[in-house]
This record gives C-alpha cells, sequence and structure tokens, in this order.
C-alpha cells in the first residue's frame, strides 16, 4: 500500500500524509483488539525501534495524545528527501507489523492489517465480444 502512494507522492509532504493515513486506518482496526493504549504503546515500540536507523524521528518527552505525536512525525517526514522519507516510512510500519506478530501472530496480523496495508485488486471489466 506504501509503495502504492509513494508512487503517486509529489513529495515528501504527501508521503507523510499517506503513511499517516495508513497508520490511522491501521489503529482504527486494533483498538477493539488491543485498546487505545496498546496500539499506541505497539505504536511507540516501533517508532522507538526505527529511530536506530532513522535518529530523526525520535520523539523527545510525552506528546499526551497520538493526534500530537503524529503531528510531529508528519513533519518531520515532510523535511526529508523523498527516498529517504520512504524508506523511514516502510521501515517504521514494518516494526509495528513485526511487533503486532510477535504479540498476536502471524495469521491473526494478516487477517487484521490485510484489508489495510494490501491494496485492493483492480477489477478488470471484460468487454464482451461483439
Amino acid at each position: 500500500m506504501l509503495v502504492n502512494r509513494a508512487a503517486s507522492a509529489a513529495d515528501a509532504g504527501e508521503l507523510a500524509e499517506a503513511t499517516l493515513c495508513i497508520w490511522r486506518k491501521t489503529a482504527a482496526r486494533l483498538a477493539p483488539l488491543l485498546g487505545v493504549r496498546g496500539v499506541d504503546a505497539l505504536f511507540g515500540r516501533a517508532l522507538h525501534l526505527t529511530t536506530s536507523s532513522f535518529p530523526w524521528l525520535a520523539v523527545a518527552g510525552d506528546h499526551g495524545d497520538s493526534a500530537a505525536l503524529l503531528a510531529t512525525l508528519k513533519a518531520r517526514f515532510a523535511h526529508r528527501e523523498m527516498d529517504v522519507a520512504i524508506e523511514a516510512s516502510y521501515t517504521l510500519l514494518t516494526n509495528f507489523a513485526d511487533l503486532l506478530v510477535i504479540l498476536i501472530g502471524d495469521y491473526l496480523t494478516e487477517r487484521l492489517l490485510g484489508p489495510v496495508w494490501v491494496p485492493a485488486p483492480k477489477i478488470i471489466q471484460q468487454e464482451s465480444a461483439s
């Protein structure tokens, strides 16, 4: 999904918005299972792991709510070169998915994240032969 969105993004700012859109959908799917705090904690851990490769993503202190954190991350992604922003975004989302797999397993992770992370197949309309 991120690759598709990145291909159509004109700049790192649009990529940042695409990343956060994927994240919001992911959080909405997982909140009923893990709770909002559980999702936020898992995201915080994924972010922490990602900062080892991308230190510019490090966020000091408590932002109080996820909206403030996401706004900070969006600004940080938006000010990077496109290829760096893509790599960081991919790493963050992958780290999150890896942590989720550890927590709930492959099967349930795929079932929960598949509708958000895998692009819907394009429906090809076949013309009837005349």
